[in-house]
């Protein structure tokens, strides 16, 4: 071949591949080698040359294009962060770090509307959104979901169950927070959901973000402000336990689990009224646990009558405990689940409880769920709770204000002081409408004579508005956070010393007792 015929092929070549169609490309190459190497030529060329003419003539591959931002808090939207979220996974899978979903919901937005307009909500969700941003770091993912957030953690070495709950908790807090509006102001809360790769019901970022949807609609049904971890559907008989449940079984079995006691003091004399014990697992792997990360184990598991049991015995372990050490701890309250209120011999079980460390049934304050006493279909559980209440303990009605009962249902029971939510007492300091409504309801358990203790008090402006209102009772943050025995022991010591003295009846009025 001439030696000036190469670079005209070659160029020719590039120009039949780049600007005509396959097939011409194709023909005109056959015959260009038809030309020069005869008919055989041809045919070797169009088949060594297909293939070559068809992967140049490819379809370039279509551009990943991500939806835009939500307009109203500029942040990326589920499809955006599932993506974040699986290359996180993928990071994690190689380092051997690790990360965790949450989801937060924004909880009131909806009611605000008729007190503060329609124009109002573009503005609180800015502001929120924001919050949320302050309170992540700074590599973590924030995204905006239809009714809040979701939240991908930067993979860190230790994620675990105690980290996410400390995490939820500082969300929570944020949410709980006035947002300043031009004329007033908004008072909202939030729920959260969370859920570690390791409890996710299947690998990958649509089942993580899932299952954190799930915890949070779990903690959204326990009411506003509360968080729940996600923890998979169990079968229901104990034969079939699995892993999460053979640890409660053991830990239940092994002492792991413990009561820790946080005060309940008079708004009239500051004096303590009694304590409420709240179950604690000491994991051996996860640290101390929270009721929220592992009540649902309990509950699959068919255990909250053992578990009932467990607390029993160390809350009337520390009443003589303290009575031993000359502390006037006048009662320690229990929870009893719709399980153990079900168990038609839990009154003579209690009775021979009480008896074994020599203490009277009026050191005992039962408390029973809201929901509890609206479940007119059920006659053991009112049966249960009046034979309680005639064998001398004190009955509570937990979480009043998150439920749906009505006068008749109080009077059917044996009440002896109401709980009110906390969800009806934040920001009882700086929001009329709710200062109304919880004198309202003091107003009328004064008038069935029933006690009142106000639950989840945690700044002492909220302390100060329930001691004015007439509310007997306070216990939260804002006194003291639960305690184990010891911690318990040494801070009512020094709380009983300060109020010695104090010339204010009421301590926590001049200043948090630590």
């Amino acid at each position: 071949m001439p030696s000036f015929i190469r670079p005209l092929t070659t160029k020719r070549l590039r120009d039949l591949v780049t600007n005509a169609p396959a097939a011409a490309g194709l023909t005109s190459v056959g015959v260009l080698c038809a030309f020069w190497l005869g008919g055989e030529g041809a045919l070797v060329a169009s088949a060594l040359g297909l293939p070559v003419l068809v992967w140049l003539r490819r379809p370039a591959p279509p551009a990943c294009v991500l939806p835009p931002p939500d307009p109203q808090t500029g942040l990326i939207l589920r499809d955006a962060v599932l993506r974040e979220l699986d290359a996180r996974l993928a990071s994690a899978a190689h380092t051997g770090l690790q990360t965790a979903c949450l989801a937060v919901s924004i909880e009131g937005l909806d009611q605000l509307e008729p007190r503060h307009g329609r124009s109002a909500r573009p503005e609180i969700l800015r502001q929120i959104a924001a919050r949320v941003q302050t309170v992540m770091r700074q590599d973590d993912v924030v995204a905006r979901l239809p009714n809040g957030f979701a939240i991908v953690m930067a993979p860190v070495p230790r994620a675990d169950l105690e980290t996410l709950i400390q995490l939820g908790g500082r969300l929570l807090s944020a949410l709980r927070a006035p947002v300043p509006l031009r004329k007033d102001s908004a008072h909202l809360q939030g729920c959260v959901g969370f859920c570690l790769p390791s409890s996710a019901p299947a690998p990958g970022a649509a089942a993580l973000l899932e299952a954190a949807e799930q915890a949070l609609s779990r903690a959204r049904d326990a009411g506003p402000g509360s968080m729940r971890a996600f923890v998979p559907d169990l079968p229901a008989p104990p034969a079939n336990l699995n892993l999460l449940q053979q640890d409660v079984a053991l830990g239940l079995e092994t002492g792991a689990f413990r009561a820790w006691f946080q005060p309940q003091i008079s708004t009239e004399t500051g004096h303590i009224t009694g304590a409420e014990a709240l179950a604690r697992w000491n994991h051996p792997e996860r640290g101390l646990l929270c009721p929220g990360a592992f009540m649902d184990v309990i509950y699959g598991a068919g255990l909250s009558c053992r578990l009932g049991e467990e607390i029993r015995f160390h809350a009337f372990s520390a009443l003589t405990g303290w009575d031993r050490a000359g502390l006037n701890i006048p009662r320690v309250s229990v929870n009893l689940s719709p399980e153990e209120l079900r168990d038609p011999d839990i009154p003579g079980r209690i009775a021979w409880e009480l008896d074994r460390f020599e203490l009277t049934p009026g050191r005992l304050g039962i408390e029973v769920l809201e929901t509890v006493v609206t479940n007119t279909g059920d006659e053991v559980t009112p049966r249960t709770i009046s034979d309680l209440a005639r064998m001398g303990c004190m009955i509570d009605l937990d979480d009043f204000g998150t439920g749906n009962a009505a006068i008749p249902a109080l009077r059917r029971f044996a009440l002896h002081r109401l709980k009110i939510d906390r969800s009806l007492i934040a920001n009882i300091d700086t929001d009329t409408h709710q200062r109304e409504l919880v004198a309202a309801i003091l107003s009328l358990t004064d008038r069935l004579g029933l006690e009142t203790l106000a639950e989840g008090v945690e700044t002492l402006a909220e302390n100060a508005v329930l001691a004015g209102l007439g509310c007997n009772h306070v216990q939260g943050y804002a006194l003291a956070r639960p305690m184990p025995f010891d911690g318990f022991l040494a801070w009512a010591t020094r709380y009983h010393e300060k109020l010695a003295r104090s010339a204010h009846p009421n301590p926590l009025c001049g200043g948090k007792t630590t």
